[in-house]
This record gives C-alpha cells, structure tokens and sequence, in this order.
C-alpha cells in the first residue's frame, strides 16, 4: 500500500463506519496522505488535557469522513462528545451561524439556569501550539444579558466558557427591539442571523437534489407585497417569518394593531414551538394576547407572510402543503428512492415524509416503510398495464414526491384514500396488513407475495404473514428468527418459493395485547430451512437433513429456539436419549439426485422496515442504506399545528444511527442486552414493533439512479 502526498492538508471528522486503526465516529482528524485505495491517512485530534495535540492517526475510508476547515476543526474539537459533534454536523445553519459568530453576537446558550442570552465576548483558544501540527480549540466567552455590575470586587468575574454544542440559538437581528426585550433598542444594530436548532445533515460527497435560491432584497419584498394584497393577513392567519440569513419560524397570528411607542402595524404571532427570548403574548408592559411562554413573536406586519406549507384556495380555506413543493401530479416518471448520501439532507426534519390526517397513521408509516428506501415493490410493480390505472397512478405519484420532494401533503394522500373503495379508509383507524392487502390485492393487482403450504399438503397465498406460538417455546425475549422458526415449525408451515418481499405480523393485537415485552429484531433472516423441498443440512454434521424435529425445538440441550433437522445418522443418535425417545421425528421430501455431503446455499432476507404501534398511533422505521448506522425514524404524526378544525399535522422524521449500533452488536451480546437502558428511539422499536418488512438481498435498498430500469 503505497501512500501518494495529499494535495493539501485538509481536516475532517468521520461521520460513519466501524472503527478501524484509530478513527471511530465523532473523532476530529487532519489529512496528511491518501492511498490509491482511495483512503485517508491522518492525525487524530482529541480534547482534554492534551488538547490540540495530535496523536498517530490511522486509516479512514474517505466516504466515511465530511471535510472541515480549519475553524470548523478547533470550534468541534472542544465540543468533548463525538455524538454531540455529529448533532452539530446535523444542524448545519445553526453550526455554520456558529462558526460565523464574531465579538459582540447575540446567542442563546445551555446553562444550569436554563436557556440563558448573551454577548459573545471572546473567541478563545485552548491548548497549546508548540509545533505545527498542533490544534488549539476555540470556545465562546460569554457575557449573560441579564447580570447586572459587579459591585462586590473591584475584580471584574471571570466570563463562563462555552463550546458549540452548548449554543442553540444565534439571534435575529429583528428580534431583539421587536419581541425578545432584552436591553429593548439597544442591541438593533447588529448583523446577527436568524438560526436555531433543526433537524437535517449537510450534504456529504454529493449534491443536493434541490438547490434552492436565496432570495435577493427586491424579490423578498416583491412577494411580501403580493401575498398580504391577495391575501391579506388577519387574526388567525398562519404565517411564517424568514430572516435575512433564509431560516424560516411559523406560527398563527394572534393580535393585529399599532404596538404602544410604534407608528406602523405589528402582528402578534403565536408560534409553532418555543423560542428562547420569546414572550408569554406581552409586549413591553402590555398584554396583547394569551399564550404559553417562549412563544409569542411581536414583528412588524411587512415582516410576515402567509405561510408557503399552505395552498390558499379563493375561498380563503387553507390546505396543508409542502414548502416550495409542485403539485404531485406533475410528475410522470419514476423516481428512484434517494440516494444514501442524501438521505439526511431531504429527508430529515420537520414536516417531511408523508403528513397525517384524521386516522392515517397506519397508512402513512405503511407507505413510508413500503417505498421511501426500497426498490423492491418497484421491481414487483414494473409493469405499464398497472400504471394505466388511476389508483395506481395515484400512488406512484405520491411515491415521486415523497421520493423527490422529501414530504407528500395530506391533501394528496387524502385523494388516494377516497380511491380504496371504501369510505371507513378515510375516517377510521385500520390496521397495517389490511392496508396492505386492498393496496397489493386492488391497487396494484398482483399475486400474493407469500406461497404458503401446509401440513395437509395445500397451499394458499397470503400478502403477510402472521407469527403464531406457544409463548412457552421462545425466551423471554425473542429473536424475530426464532419467532418465525417457530411459527412455521409448530404449525407445520413451509414457504414454496423464496418471497420477494416478507412482511411478519407479531404475536400481538392492536395496541391492547402483545405476547412478549420486547422483540429482538433480526437484521438478516435465514429462512432457507422454512422452504419446501428445498436442502437442508444437518444441524449436528452438517450433512444433507433427512429428518426434522418439533419436538426438539425447545430443547435446552441443543439451541432452544432453533429449528432441528437431521441426517439419517444424526437423527438416530440425537433421539437415543431417553429424554427423546418419544419425540416424532418427521422424514423430509429430499431430491434423489442431491448428493449428501452437497453443500447447501443459504436464503437469507434483510430487514428492510419496521412498524411499530403505540397507544394506537403507528410509526415508522426504515432502513436507508447498506450502512449498519442508516436507519430512520417517521412519525406522520408527530405534532400539530392548530385545532382539530382548522390545524394540520406536523410529520417529521429523525436520523437513528443509534439502532444500527445497538442492532451492530454481536448476537451474544444482544442476548445479554437489557432493552429498558436502551436509547429512547431504540426502545420504542423493541417494545412496540408491531410488523417487520423483510426484502430479497437480490433487490438492493437505493440502487444509484444510474442503475434503476
């Protein structure tokens, strides 16, 4: 392995991939030389008491990193925790307004007290800088708006140092006279920008889909000036008001009328959500409306317009919709899912995925879990004559835009539900397989998925399959192949063909009853001994099976849990137990020209989504990339805007690297894991899974666009 002198020298942090020589995720690294394999060379940096100074490196694959400046490098640095690093990377206005901040900025920072403002008062370097190679770290000096003198010292206290991750707000300008009072009027000269916390990933080795313009001056003020005379703004209106820097807050407009001390009209704005510095509905020593705290905007009116996430009919009735997004039925063409390396910066956020609405939860993560990240529906569905449907149709075009877009408005997925055939699929709570089946059955017209024989020698389809079995059988805390192992062996079930798509219902019902309290999902499903008249080998030799055994199963003495088949030789000394003597081994159909000692392939599925159920609210999580940390979390659902009436849905979806991790870890050790200290998120799936999508590995998750027919 010959290293070539990289060009220049470049600092990075890694993002993704397992440890390797050195780097893990999180680390902050400088290139020193790459490989004609393609990988990094580097120094390693970490905090502490040796801060700034590097230490021997190692290896790094160059996908597995996302480049940073020098600044960028020392402000993370001394921020101590790697996921708290990766956090700020998925903040990226919020890190780039950081790494901006000069002396005499308005933030908001963490602080024992609370979310506290301040003066940025000095960027400061910690570490020492004895050689060339050596990296300072920076953090903030920040001075607290609200202390007063210090009259008790003549010696002025000490600021408090703050690191990147402890900032999680950077202050508009406007703010600070207008809504915020603090020190009211005096800090309105500044050129601060308008960012806080929100939930996408900068765009890693590629770009984006969707570029969007940043407005000049003259157009910002042109479209103000259309929409509040087409539609001009009044008490309940919902708006949004962007900064300078394009980062945009919603809310609803509460009170309208000439503020006490101003000359023009102000609009008071209940917001979506909490924003440090915001008031409770009083401006200056008047009350104006009522709200919960940290929520209520006072803004000059020539600052709001119509909220853009709305389509404003003649009739003035708002209908949710995305930002900036066109109609779903303008696209023709099939999508393919999204890139991995975009994923996180289309995907993830607030209003993203496909929005709810009256009872769609368990439509919504179906589709989402369905088609977001998986070609393998694409692949069963590529067929014209499907396409020339209307419902179908329907369907593939909200898979466009889900697709192109990153969100799909309820609107839209409303119109596909009046197209089911039946009205209660537009008002009432249904559950995810019998979705499945009307969307498999008559949307898209294709055979069951499943080919199930059983033991009288029929066989019947199915779209899903559902897990039924003595609790007894398993552990506690079951695997989804033991589940299904099982499943299959106690009833006497086999699959008569390798499914393209395997969707399993757990031994649960609705949200009031489920078997087991948590249930281990099994990233690769081995399903080649549940396939008729398919080779086997034996569990003892490995030879080719002749016999199987129920009765075996649970036996603690050979992998309780694990399906049991023999050869002729193994079958006859296993059962010489007296323990076993009055087990009934059964004779597999065996082809006469398979030779004994024929190694036998191994079918293997892989988890592709999982629907979990919880208080009869269903959501989602997705595989979305060949990556073990590339997993997604949706909820249609996950708050809302308004009343019941006139508000909307508020989906969003979240990066769970922390699944992959848990799910990465080896089967022993998941054995031992104990799932009440796992991760919130991770919990959630062990406890409420409700149905696992499993996928043919033939049919890749996110194929490059270059590769889809």
């Amino acid at each position: 392995m010959e290293p070539k002198t990289a060009v220049r020298e470049d600092f990075f942090i890694v993002i993704r991939g397992k440890s390797r020589k050195g780097f893990c995720r999180g680390c902050i690294g400088r290139v020193k030389a790459e490989t004609q394999r393609g990988e990094l060379m580097g120094l390693l940096y970490s905090g502490g008491r040796n801060a700034g100074s590097p230490k021997s490196g190692g290896l790094v694959r160059t996908e597995d990193t996302y480049p940073l400046t020098r600044h960028q490098a020392q402000i993370l640095l001394f921020v101590s925790s790697a996921s708290k690093r990766l956090e700020l990377l998925c903040n990226p206005q919020l890190f780039s307004a950081i790494c901006e901040l000069s002396q005499d900025d308005l933030v908001v920072v963490k602080h024992k007290k609370g979310h506290l403002p301040g003066l940025v008062k000095n960027l400061m370097q910690i570490g020492r800088k004895e050689n060339k190679d050596d990296l300072p770290m920076i953090g903030f000096e920040v001075k607290f708006l609200d202390d007063g003198p210090n009259l008790s010292s003549n010696k002025p206290a000490p600021l408090p140092l703050f690191s990147a991750a402890d900032i999680i707000q950077v202050v508009p300008s406007y703010s600070v006279p207008f809504g915020l009072h603090w020190r009211d009027g005096q800090f309105g000269g500044l050129n601060r920008k308008a960012v806080t916390r929100i939930k996408s990933m900068p765009n890693i080795g590629t770009h984006s889909r969707h570029v969007r313009k940043k407005p000049t001056k003259q157009s910002v003020e042109q479209s103000q000036r259309t929409s509040t005379s087409h539609a001009p703004l009044e008490v309940g209106s919902m708006v949004e008001v962007a900064s300078n820097s394009g980062v945009t807050v919603y809310g609803v407009v509460r009170w309208l009328g000439v503020p006490a001390g101003k000359s023009d009209e102000w609009a008071g704005i209940e917001l979506d959500y909490e924003l440090s510095g915001c008031s409770d509905g009083t401006y200056g020593n008047q009350r104006y409306f009522t709200c919960d705290g940290n929520m209520a905007l006072f803004i000059p009116i020539t600052k709001c317009s119509l909220d853009s996430r709305l389509v404003y009919s003649s009739a003035g009735k708002e209908v949710p919709k995305p930002p900036e997004t066109p109609p779903v039925s303008s696209f023709e063409d099939d999508t393919p899912p999204i890139p991995e390396s975009e994923v996180l910066s289309v995907l993830v956020g607030r209003m993203k995925g496909i929005q709810g609405h009256i009872n769609s939860c368990y439509l919504d993560a179906t589709l989402f879990s369905l088609f977001s990240s998986s070609v393998t529906l694409d692949n069963i569905c590529q067929k014209p004559t499907y396409k020339e449907q209307p419902t179908s149709c329907t369907l593939r075009k909200i898979v466009n835009c889900l697709r192109r877009q990153g969100f799909v408005p309820a609107e839209s997925v409303m119109n596909f539900r009046k197209m089911l055939g039946c009205e209660t699929f537009q008002t009432e709570e249904k559950d995810p397989e019998e979705f499945i089946t009307v969307l498999f059955q008559k949307v898209l017209c294709i055979e069951p998925l499943l080919k199930i024989r059983s033991r009288c020698e029929t066989s019947h389809g199915a779209y899903t399959f559902q897990i039924f079995l003595d609790k007894e059988l398993v552990g506690p805390i079951p695997t989804v192949q033991q589940l299904l192992e099982t499943s299959c062996l106690s009833n006497d079930l086999k699959f008569e063909e390798i499914p393209s798509c395997l969707m399993l219902q757990m031994p649960r019902f609705g949200n009031k009853y489920k078997m087991f309290p948590y249930i281990i999902p099994s990233t690769e499903l081995d399903i080649t001994d549940l396939l008729y008249n398919c080779p086997r080998e034996c569990f003892v030799c490995g030879n080719l099976a002749e016999y199987e055994c129920f009765h075996c199963l649970p036996d603690h003495k050979l992998q309780p849990g694990r399906i049991k088949q023999y050869c002729t030789t193994c079958n006859t000394q296993v059962h010489s137990h007296p323990s076993r003597h009055g087990h009934s081994p059964k004779a597999l159909v065996v082809s006469a020209d398979v030779a004994c000692n024929t190694p036998v392939p191994r079918h293997i599925m892989q988890l592709f989504a999982v629907l979990c159920i919880q208080t009869s609210h269903y959501v989602s999580f997705v595989k979305y990339g060949p990556e073990p940390q590339s997993w997604l979390f949706f909820d249609s659902m996950a708050d809302r805007f308004g009343d019941d009436q006139s508000g909307y849905s508020i989906p969003e979806i979240q990066a769970c690297p922390e699944l992959g991790d848990f799910l990465s870890q080896p089967e022993e050790e998941l054995a031992r894991a104990d799932p009440s200290q796992a991760p919130e998120l991770v919990r959630r799936l062990l406890s409420d899974s409700y149905m696992f999508l499993y996928q043919n590995p033939a049919m890749p998750l996110s194929k490059p666009n270059h590769e889809m027919p």
